[in-house]
């Protein structure tokens, strides 16, 4: 499958994604949607910075073995293979 199509399919929030060689290693991408952070819960510095409620645009997570979610941006090679594959939600 290509980027744009698992994009289409993960935008739905239910999917999440990999690519031929992740999967043994249990990574896998999913687009985490915009949200409101009230200005209540937020910890300093970003009160300061803010002086209000925080929006979060949405934006691409990479899920790794259990251990870490860091933000994610596609590679060109990645934006080009089409080896992608679609996990459902469980």
């Amino acid at each position: 499958m290509k980027f744009g199509e698992v994009i289409e399919i993960l935008s739905d929030g239910k999917h999440r994604a990999y690519r031929k060689g992740w999967h043994g290693k249990n990574m896998f991408i999913y687009i985490e949607g915009g949200k409101i952070i009230p200005y209540d819960k937020l910890r300093e510095p970003q009160k300061s910075w803010l002086g209000k409620d925080m929006e979060v645009a949405p934006h691409f997570n990479l899920y790794v073995d259990n251990v870490v979610v860091t933000g994610w941006l596609a590679s060109q090679t990645d934006m080009l293979a089409d080896d992608w594959k679609i996990l459902s939600e469980e």
